[in-house]
């Protein structure tokens, strides 16, 4: 194929494009952002940490030779989205989004949509609840705000520090998830209410599944503005793209 890929990554598709990039010989680079202390193995060589804002990331693609972007980061990582975009303009090297389609409402559900995190932490502004935070680490402590609650944080790694709230359950996990599983967890830990960005694909889903079964409301909130770029939604469409 003649191509010299950086994929950024962290996200389940993004690590389905590492394996079939692998079994396909073709040369690429996986960048983690790293905020996960253990990362996935990816079968093709990788970084972890930031570029250093867009000029850092164009400096990388032209130091490296990379031919083609594909921007597989999560749907909220938006200033990494922003830098490729800007970088990859800069370096006239074709960018490519491979992003899973947003979850939509199915009857049964109880969504409260918002527009961010501040917004979501002052819905939060009512009698005391067991309140699911299904958000990663790196918002948890807003909720702070809101100190009536009982949280109860899913996370990948075990907190250095703990989080900053009054009270709260930290339960150490990495997906994908099932409903059972997600059922079960609610069901002990007598969930109200879950918070929840918008992240679409199916690995995060089951928790939506547990809330529509279990009659709870969701704090949906939703996806920060993104750059207009090609997008595809699964691994089979890069590589018609990178045919092209």
């Amino acid at each position: 194929m003649g191509a010299n890929l950086l994929v950024l990554g962290g996200t389940t598709e993004a690590s389905a494009l590492a394996r079939a990039l692998a079994v396909r010989g073709v040369q690429a680079t996986f960048s983690y952002a790293g905020r996960v202390d253990t990362p996935r193995a990816q079968p093709i060589p990788h970084r972890v940490g930031g570029f250093g804002g867009v000029d850092g990331l164009a400096r990388y693609i032209a130091e490296h030779n990379i031919s083609h972007v594909i921007d597989a980061t999560h749907p909220f990582a938006a200033q990494m989205s922003w830098n490729a975009f800007h970088a990859c303009r800069a370096e006239a090297v074709p960018l490519l989004a491979l992003t899973r389609p947003p979850w939509a409402a199915q009857a049964g559900d109880t969504w409260h949509h918002v527009p961010d995190m501040d917004a979501a932490v002052a819905t939060l502004n009512g009698p005391a609840e067991r309140v699911m935070l299904a958000l990663g680490r790196l918002h948890m402590e807003a909720f702070a705000a809101q100190t009536q609650h009982h949280y109860v944080l899913r996370l990948v790694d075990t907190p250095k520090t703990p989080p900053a709230l009054p009270h709260h359950t930290v339960i150490v996990a990495r997906g994908p998830f099932t409903i059972d599983g997600d059922t079960a967890l609610f069901t002990e830990h007598a969930i109200d209410r879950v918070v929840c960005k918008n992240a679409g694909g199916a690995g995060a889903e089951a928790k939506l599944h547990a809330a529509r079964a279990l009659g709870l409301p969701v704090v949906m909130i939703d996806r920060p503005e993104l750059p207009d770029r090609e997008t595809v939604a699964t691994v089979d469409g890069v590589f018609e793209w990178l045919e092209q």
